[in-house]
């Protein structure tokens, strides 16, 4: 029986009054013929709808007559639409107030009239002039800040409407540009920075590389994707670039075929991080270089097709086919083959690199004979024009005018004549870019943080340096290799979760006030023993942070087994015990979740 049924005839049988009467009044039941009908109720619009509609109604790409305008009219005159929707396809986001989220509301922070401008870099790729350019447009326009993001990009701050649309233009004379780098489109293509100097590279792919980008970056075909899209294609042993947290993730490997070598890709689909981590699924397919671009486009197109990821915001990236909506691997390579129209080979048995610390810092030999590349540590990602202009300069004068960085936000000049090399080093050691550097420099990765980004709940960058500063003066004969990842919020744009120790931003009150903390996760790896780090359930106050780790890695130090690294003394403690080196003593677990709101997903580079 419906008991709300129940109890409203109890009512009326108690009053003596019809049912029917109560709910539909007799005069209702017919039709007055020149009665005004009430007037319908619309279904209220959600952010997903919303956001849906306005990226149908208009591809922003075509539309820089308006960027423009709003750049003679004043921040004042941009509509919603654009601050919150169409200006991510430009690669450009409002820039928070310095508090983070919780200076805000639904999920948040407060914008002030200054714009994040990401210019997109294909595999790291750049040409002196172009870094030149990036430098002057950072101390014209951006206080002097720029930032080396994990996906190869470099960030300007304090971008205001007015100088956008010269910012714009000055990228695209020398043949940068922003679009794409943001919004619900194929993101920078990613890719080993040594992509053809590598002397034990299986292929060159940077050419790849750029043929995705051209084909997807900017391709109207992809303006209206469901989220975002990440796509990584290496050629290198090492897998340098993380192809198991892509969408894409393509691989270099060889197979033998009528006795002769013959070099591929094995293609990894559904990789992601953010609140809901999941590693990317490999195919059973062997792809032939001249089936890279269809097969990408394949990809890319079952993903716009998708309507069950145009459903929610935060289920709408590629994996959660695989995570909710029942997807195998077996059944998204039938769907690709039939999306491209042709078979693919079964995939051959690839070289999963065991561990992936791969920071490319240092002096080192390129298969290019009496040539080397020259890799300085960029800590926190953070740059200077003056740094950017020095890496020219010396890029120009001992080598060939190029320029790469990588995702773990460090700098490269290559093509340096190997009696140049110490001369580069030591004018970049001077310049505050140690060639060599101490673990924690060179591990140390960070999101934007709240100092720029609405989503963060808590500042990373310098707190990145002093948490980096510190360990160092604390464990200065530490030398096992770490990956020690920063990210302010749970969206995980500082990768949290592929490191060996990731911290997650959070606030705790303390003393009647909301503070700065952090949660504890270990573990994380990439390459054969991937996996995502194990919450612990440890937190602490950001101040703390070092007191934790030292006592951590001074437990490793003391306890570990022969040659063991980071990964495996992990993987053999408990998180009781975890937690006991992290807080000196024995406590109980904390919930990791807890948060002010919900947080939209971010705006990782």
């Amino acid at each position: 029986m419906n008991v709300g049924f129940f109890f409203l005839g109890a009512h009326f049988r108690d009053t003596g009054e019809s049912f029917m009467s109560q709910v539909i009044p007799e005069e209702s039941l017919e039709a007055k013929p020149n009665e005004a009908k009430p007037p319908e109720t619309k279904p209220v619009e959600t952010k997903t709808q919303r956001i849906e509609r306005l990226k149908r109604s208009k591809n922003a790409w075509d539309h820089f007559d308006e960027i423009q305008q709003f750049a003679r009219s004043g921040f004042d005159s941009i509509p919603p639409e654009w601050l919150g929707t169409y200006f991510r396809s430009w690669g450009v986001y409002t820039q928070g107030d310095g508090v983070g989220v919780i200076g805000g509301k639904n999920g948040e922070g407060k914008a002030l009239p200054f714009f994040m401008v990401r210019i997109r870099i294909p595999n790291g790729l750049m040409r002196s002039e172009q870094v030149r350019t990036i430098a002057t447009l950072a101390e014209k326009y951006g206080q002097g800040v720029a930032d080396i993001t994990v996906r190869q990009n470099i960030q300007l701050h304090w971008v205001t409407i007015e100088s956008l649309p010269d910012v714009l233009q000055s990228l695209w004379n020398v043949g940068l540009t922003t679009t794409g780098a943001c919004g619900d489109v194929a993101r920078n293509i990613t890719g080993c920075p040594l992509a053809g100097l590598d002397g034990d590279e299986i292929i060159d792919t940077s050419p790849l590389a750029l043929q995705i980008d051209r084909e997807l970056g900017g391709n109207s075909e992809f303006y209206n994707l469901p989220r975002k899209f990440k796509i990584s294609i290496t050629g290198c042993r090492h897998w340098c670039s993380y192809p198991e947290i892509n969408d894409i993730g393509l691989t270099a490997t060889t197979r033998r075929r009528a006795g002769k070598s013959e070099v591929g890709f094995t293609l990894r689909v559904g990789g992601g991080l953010s609140t809901n981590p999941h590693l990317a699924v490999a195919l059973d397919a062997f792809i032939k270089p001249d089936q890279v671009i269809p097969v990408v486009r394949g990809v890319a197109e079952i993903f716009r097709a998708s309507e069950v990821l145009r459903v929610s915001r935060e289920k709408a990236r590629l994996k959660f086919l695989f995570l909710e909506h029942g997807w195998t691997a077996d059944a998204f390579l039938a769907e690709l083959q039939r999306h491209i129209g042709f078979s693919l080979d079964p995939g051959e048995r690839e070289e999963i690199p065991a561990d992936i610390h791969r920071d490319h810092v240092g002096v080192h030999a390129q298969k290019q004979p009496g040539l080397v590349y020259v890799g300085a540590s960029v800590l926190r990602g953070r740059i200077t024009p003056q740094q950017l202009n020095l890496a020219a300069d010396l890029a120009d004068r001992y080598a060939d005018g190029h320029v790469r960085n990588t995702v773990m936000q460090n700098l490269l000049i290559v093509n340096v004549r190997k009696e140049s090399a110490s001369l580069v080093a030591d004018a970049l050691t001077l310049a505050g870019l140690p060639v060599q550097a101490s673990v924690f420099a060179r591990g140390t990765i960070s999101c934007t943080g709240s100092e720029f980004c609405k989503l963060a709940l808590t500042e990373t960058k310098s707190f990145a340096r002093w948490l980096t500063e510190e360990l160092e003066e604390r464990l200065p004969a530490f030398e096992e290799q770490l990956k020690l990842h920063i990210t302010g919020c749970p969206n995980s744009c500082g990768q949290h979760w592929i490191a060996d120790i990731g911290i997650e931003g959070k606030k705790i009150k303390q003393n009647g006030k909301m503070v700065d903390a952090y949660y504890f996760c270990v573990g994380g790896s990439v390459g054969q023993f991937a996996g995502i780090a194990r919450p612990v359930g440890y937190r602490c106050t950001a101040d703390t942070v070092p007191d934790a780790i030292e006592r951590l890695l001074e437990g490793f130090n003391t306890r570990r087994e022969g040659n063991e690294n980071l990964r495996q003394f992990f993987g053999r403690h408990t998180n009781e015990e975890l937690r006991a080196l992290l807080a000196g003593t024995f406590v109980g677990a904390v919930e990791r979740d807890i948060s002010l709101g919900p947080v939209p997903h971010g705006v990782e580079g």
